[in-house]
């Protein structure tokens, strides 16, 4: 699941006109990476719930600038499979 992840999450910044040409894991979503502002990474929570049902609440939006894509995904993953229990 960890790739179908990854691939959907490259897919949404791609979407959103972010270059993913040199995007790994290891790349950061806040200003040491993408540097995606609050409203970008709300859309890519709003993506996120649409597509797996994980939900990230507003508050958490810091949190998740902080992460890197690798990082992201994980945290999908482990979400998820709390969903689907």
């Amino acid at each position: 699941m960890n790739d179908d992840v990854y691939t959907f999450l490259t897919e949404v910044l791609a979407d959103m006109n972010y270059d993913t040409a040199a995007v790994t894991p290891e790349t950061e979503l806040g200003p040491n990476g993408l540097d995606m502002e609050s409203l970008a990474i709300a859309e890519v929570s709003i993506q996120v719930e649409d597509k797996y049902g994980v939900k990230f609440e507003e508050d958490e939006a810091e949190q998740l600038a902080l992460m890197n894509i690798g990082q992201l995904v994980e945290e999908i993953v482990k979400r998820a499979a709390a969903v689907a229990k």
